[in-house]
């Protein structure tokens, strides 16, 4: 009993690394290649790719590290409060992160969009209506907005499936029953990679057949800046649930200790539910 009692009572702390170096060396090469690449010259690509490996290098090393530490053991409840609680912030900052572009979409269609349209703008623009969607007074191209049926409308239905398949997974997980573990993962892997080649479909013909492009006025940057970063959010999440379907595989997780599968599960479901604000604001409104 005393035993457990100090194993409870420590706090893991762990011993100097070198990885913080290797994340900010690849950092840097990222910076300098990008900047190289903007200004046409040096070897800006080879660079950009030298920072990823890097980069790809530090992750696989640094969070392999953690694992380790975890499956030895190391983490015990007191670490894990404060996993669930950085996670917990995380989340509550992409929560802020998203919030700043509805606002933006908010700003654009309630106030600036009339404002443009009212008589003290009337002789600088005098066709201009007040109508959403809208790409400004100064965008004079054909163009048409992205309906909410059909693609968007599959969309949703596969993340909210997702989030489905997921739960079972845990359910699965809390069971013992690691057949539905992985059958469950892998159904979510699949949900979310067939939702990233829809959206990528969406985009080739939006550009293409729509002319709705990132230079289409106040609509257009605005649907790929909330789109295309929700899209990007889908990738993080669909990697991680693909390691984590690897480390279920090699029998990692328990009923007791699977703090990493349910902090993907939290960012999973977290990615859900900005996609349904996204559908009703962005696609149908």
């Amino acid at each position: 009993m005393s035993t457990e009692h100090h194993q409870e009572s420590y706090y893991y702390v762990p011993g100097p690394s070198a990885w913080p170096l290797v994340g900010s060396l690849a950092l840097f090469l990222l910076a300098i290649g990008a900047v190289m690449v903007m200004n046409k010259t040096g070897p800006g690509t080879l660079t950009l790719l030298a920072g990823f490996a890097v980069l790809f290098y530090m992750m696989y090393g640094w969070f392999g590290k953690v694992i380790g530490e975890s499956e030895s053991g190391a983490y015990n409840k007191r670490v894990d409060g404060s996993f669930r609680w950085a996670m917990g912030w995380f989340i509550f900052s992409e929560v802020m992160f998203f919030a700043a572009f509805f606002g933006a979409l908010y700003y654009l269609r309630t106030i600036s969009v009339p404002d443009l349209a009212s008589a003290d703008n009337a002789l600088l623009w005098p066709d201009f209506k007040s109508v959403w969607p809208s790409a400004g007074p100064d965008f004079k191209e054909e163009w048409e907005a992205m309906k909410p049926w059909g693609i968007p409308a599959i969309n949703t239905l596969l993340l909210l499936t997702s989030g489905v398949t997921l739960t079972w997974a845990h359910w699965g997980l809390m069971k013992g029953n690691r057949t539905q573990l992985k059958a469950g993962l892998f159904l979510t892997v699949l949900l979310g990679s067939v939702f990233l080649g829809f959206q990528f479909y969406e985009y080739g013909h939006a550009y293409h057949e729509m002319n709705l492009t990132l230079a289409t006025g106040a609509y257009g940057s605005t649907f790929y800046m909330l789109t295309g970063f929700h899209g990007f959010h889908v990738t993080v999440g669909t990697i991680m649930l693909i390691v984590m379907l690897g480390r279920s595989m090699k029998g990692h997780f328990t009923a007791e200790h699977h703090f990493a599968f349910e902090a993907v599960a939290w960012y999973w479901h977290f990615v859900d539910v900005v996609w349904l604000f996204l559908f009703v604001v962005v696609y149908w409104l």
